[in-house]
């Protein structure tokens, strides 16, 4: 299963004048959530796609639309009226009643990743992290252990240089779920919200086996913000 919330309120890119949600804005003639979704084609004949939308901009029937143009025919897209408490809440509230035999992939809605390939390791952990070599504070972190383990994880506290790149993986989604249940009950926030790469702090407490993925940053490419989208249009 492949999940991508997108609740988000692109407060950056309406505070700097544009007038739709990062998402839906084009790039090279295609929109951002093309770019963003195109980077599991692998996967479009095999897995299930579960979107998560906020109501407002024609949000559902964008999503849709796209998706006929992908060609994925095996998916949900799950609406919601008002804003969740982060994106650990979302993808929670969003996967009610849903499982996955081949485990859950969350991605961000405003990262490229080309030619995506599941790693072989992923059916042997409980859970991994793809992360990249990078700068700034903005980033969730990993502490790393030998045999590319994770000894644990911060949210926009650096203790490493190992960057998550948003793509998070659990080989069950039950596990998310008691894990985000666990994070309620500790009031897990940062500056109010619940993030993903916290809850595998427990998991690891627990003697899960969680690993990180290390990938060179060439192959990654960020929207989230307009000066990012700006400097993917000129070079595309």
């Amino acid at each position: 299963m492949i999940v991508i919330p997108m609740v988000g309120n692109s407060s950056r890119f309406f505070d700097a004048g544009y007038t739709l949600p990062k998402y839906q804005l084009m790039l090279g003639g295609h929109s951002v959530f093309y770019h963003a979704v195109d980077s599991f084609r692998e996967y479009f004949l095999t897995d299930l796609f579960v979107f998560m939308v906020k109501e407002d901009y024609g949000a559902p029937d964008f999503v849709k639309k796209q998706l006929i143009e992908l060609g994925i025919e095996n998916y949900e897209v799950i609406s919601f009226s008002k804003m969740t408490r982060g994106q650990a809440d979302t993808v929670h509230l969003g996967l009610q009643g849903l499982s996955s035999d081949n485990g859950v992939y969350i991605f961000n809605i405003d990262t490229f990743r080309p030619g995506f390939r599941k790693p072989a390791f992923a059916a042997s952990c409980d859970g991994y992290l793809e992360v990249f070599r990078g700068e700034g504070e903005h980033w969730s972190f990993v502490d790393p252990a030998p045999d590319f383990r994770v000894k644990r994880t911060t949210e926009k506290h650096r203790i490493s240089d190992l960057c998550s790149d948003g793509l998070y993986y659990f080989k069950r989604a039950e596990t998310f779920h008691e894990l985000f249940l666990e994070a309620i009950e500790q009031e897990q926030t940062v500056k109010g919200e619940y993030y993903i790469a916290p809850l595998y702090n427990s998991l690891i407490e627990k003697g899960g086996d969680v690993r990180y993925d290390l990938i060179d940053p060439v192959k990654i490419q960020f929207c989230g913000t307009p000066d990012e989208y700006e400097a993917l249009t000129k070079a595309v």
